[in-house]
């Protein structure tokens, strides 16, 4: 009987030869609104503002606040330049009409009058493209 040589090659990952590029932008849309507080308010009470209430960006009153685009989208509101804790906030966009902010004024807390209330809603628009070269 002849003995036959066989030869083994190691194992080995096969992988795709490719090269792939992205570009992400993430398109922030930004809009602030600006109120001041008319009286002192001391808790527990709400301060609720409409969009009426607010000033835009250029000082004109503002007509509605925007619609916040699901999973997309923020809202930060500071009172006399702090920025506060999201859950004492209620904001509801103009789509059911104006549109309002709430904001919950706990027990021992106080917002003096002249403070100014600064809303910010970002609203995030992103895209992708992706090139694949094989």
């Amino acid at each position: 009987m002849k003995s036959r040589e066989v030869n083994i090659l190691p194992l080995k990952i096969m992988k795709l030869a490719l090269e792939a590029t992205s570009v992400i932008n993430v398109n922030p849309l930004v809009t602030r609104f600006f109120y001041e507080v008319l009286a002192a308010l001391d808790g527990p009470t709400t301060l609720s503002i409409d969009a009426a209430s607010f000033w835009s960006d250029t000082g004109a009153p503002a007509t509605a606040l925007p619609v916040l685009s699901t999973e997309n989208s923020s809202f930060e509101v500071f009172i006399n330049g702090v920025l506060q804790m999201e859950d004492i906030s209620t904001y509801t966009p103009g789509a059911t009409g104006v549109g309002s902010l709430l904001i919950t004024v706990p027990a021992g807390s106080s917002i003096i009058a002249g403070s100014p209330v600064t809303l910010v809603v970002t609203n995030y628009a992103p895209t992708s493209d992706v090139d694949i070269v094989t």
